[in-house]
């Protein structure tokens, strides 16, 4: 598990900007407006030896009042909660503010590590902005130009030392390790609880990673499965997510630890663009997954209900189409009992190898069927592949010119292999490499 490190700061001092060029991305939107962040943005960074995931939050005001504000404010302490570290930043240009002294008033009573950073100092000649700052009564002041990139390793350099080490180590072997993601409200807890109190089940609490968090051990059939708790599932959070909308942290953090996401959706109420998020960050980070419509007890159905709601979601959740869907409530328990086979269906599709004449078959058959462009003047070719890798499935295909290769081409190789194999929950992964 990544510690986390939170960036904090009024409007408009250049926390995006600060993120922007710790993180190496144009993530968050930069514009000289203030209030332009609003959600928080995340990102995993590695700087020497360490690595953290790295979050950028919206303006943040001690006292607001106006509801939009009220809302950015619930975001800002939500991240400050989940942060190892926090950065706070800034205007050296502006120069101190009240409300400077009001933030920093606030994260004193925290204890936790904080770095006071002061940004816009664009030029050595600028040094002298931060004299000002000293007021705050704080230990150390840290230069900064965000724009252009002065004085950010003195201070990373500084920051890595105080991040705690992943001192998580998985002891025991697990058949697989399972995750629950969803939006607050859907069911997330009554499916876990649902699955931990599934007869012939043996479950044995473990100490977790995050603060005050269980993960779960549970014994079914000839099988062991880890259920990798996350913050707001198990435990109630010390600032109320009633207004949260889906906390990406809790995501990315229990994602880098399982082999299979279960994607829990409100079947009455649909999907919505907090359930796209979730499953594009599931594909983005090679899991396997599973789709459970809960709340299915809920639902007004015919015959023809099922193949309604497969439609919306290979239609809203184009990027994992190939998951499974399983039609269940926690509530009733109705097929509730389906998901540890599919957990077991998808395990093996993550794990399955292809054999390098099968995907030359598929490659040189595409090349029959469809020939591929011309470019600079040739013909593009794919020589062979070979699969490198499993969980996720990873295929590498050699090329005379990779980076020409249309995506509907490599979109069929992945079809074929679906069609020839049964990779159901899984995403598959291909990267073309030029030809030596």
């Amino acid at each position: 598990m990544k510690p986390v490190v939170a960036i904090v700061g009024r409007p408009n001092v250049g926390k995006s900007t600060l993120f922007n060029i710790i993180t190496g991305k144009k993530k968050a939107i930069v514009q000289d407006e203030p209030g332009v962040t609003r959600d928080r943005n995340y990102s995993e960074v590695e700087y020497g030896q360490k690595s953290f995931v790295l979050v950028d939050t919206g303006g943040f005001f001690i006292h607001a009042q106006e509801p939009i504000l009220k809302e950015i404010k619930k975001q800002v302490e939500l991240a400050i909660e989940e942060a190892e570290v926090i950065i706070s930043v800034f205007d050296g240009k502006e120069g101190l503010n009240p409300l400077d002294k009001e933030l920093v008033g606030y994260l004193r009573t925290l204890k936790k590590p904080v770095f006071y950073v002061v940004n816009k100092i664009d030029h050595k000649s600028h040094e002298l902005r931060i004299t000002d700052f000293f007021a705050l009564g704080v230990d150390k002041i840290y230069p900064v130009s965000a724009e252009h990139g002065h004085g950010i390793n003195e201070f990373l350099d500084d920051l890595v030392k105080l991040l705690p080490e992943n001192k998580y180590i998985e002891k025991k072997s697990y058949d697989s390790k399972i995750v629950i993601l969803g939006k607050p409200n859907v069911g997330k807890s009554s499916v876990i609880n649902k699955l931990l109190g599934t007869e012939r089940a043996i479950v044995s609490d473990i100490a977790g990673t995050t603060r005050d968090a269980l993960d779960s051990e549970v014994r079914y059939r000839d099988k062991i499965y880890l259920f990798v708790d996350t913050a707001g599932i198990r435990r109630k959070s010390r600032i109320s997510l009633k207004l949260e909308k889906f906390s990406v942290m809790e995501a990315i953090r229990a994602l880098e630890r399982v082999d299979i996401a279960i994607l829990v959706v409100d079947a009455y109420e649909g999907i919505s663009e907090q359930e796209q998020k979730i499953a594009q960050l599931i594909q983005e980070k090679g899991k396997g997954c599973i789709i459970l419509m809960n709340k299915w007890d809920k639902v007004d159905k015919t015959e023809k209900t099922e193949g309604f709601y497969r439609q919306m979601i290979k239609s809203t959740l184009p990027f994992i189409s190939y998951a499974p869907v399983i039609f269940a409530s926690a509530l009733t328990g109705k097929n509730m009992n389906k998901i540890f086979s599919e957990i077991d269906r998808v395990m093996l599709s993550m794990k399955r190898r292809v054999s390098t004449g099968v995907l030359n078959r598929i490659i040189s058959e595409l090349q029959e069927r469809n020939p591929l462009p011309v470019y600079r003047g040739r013909r593009v070719k794919i020589y062979y592949g070979t699969q490198q890798d499993i969980c996720p499935p990873f295929f590498i295909l050699f090329a005379n010119f990779p980076e020409a290769v249309p995506d509907a081409h490599i979109k069929y190789i992945e079809n074929q292999l679906r069609e020839k194999y049964d990779f159901v929950g899984a995403p598959i992964k291909i990267v073309f490499r030029k030809k030596r």
